[in-house]
C-alpha cells in the first residue's frame, strides 16, 4: 500500500469518527431538550463504541482485512 493510500484511509477513519460523534452530540442535545438527558454512563458507552469502530477500521486498513459490506455481491 502506498503512503497516499494509507493517508487517505486515515482521513476516512477521522471523517467517520467525527460524523459518529456529531450524531451522538445531536442526540444528546435533542434528548436534553426533551427532558430525557442520557446519563454519563450512556455517553461513555457511545464513545467506547465509536472508539471500537475506529479501531476496527484502523486494523482493517493496516492489515488489509476486508471491511463489512452493506450490500454483499454474489
Amino acid at each position: 500500500m502506498s503512503i497516499g493510500g494509507f493517508l487517505l484511509g486515515l482521513i476516512n477513519i477521522a471523517i467517520v469518527v467525527v460524523v459518529l460523534l456529531f450524531v451522538g452530540a445531536v442526540a444528546v442535545y435533542v434528548l436534553g431538550h426533551l427532558g430525557w438527558p442520557p446519563s454519563a454512563d450512556m455517553t461513555k458507552l457511545y464513545i467506547a463504541i465509536v472508539a471500537l469502530v475506529a479501531l476496527y477500521m484502523l486494523v482493517a486498513l493496516v492489515f488489509g482485512l476486508p471491511s463489512v459490506r452493506v450490500f454483499p455481491l454474489a
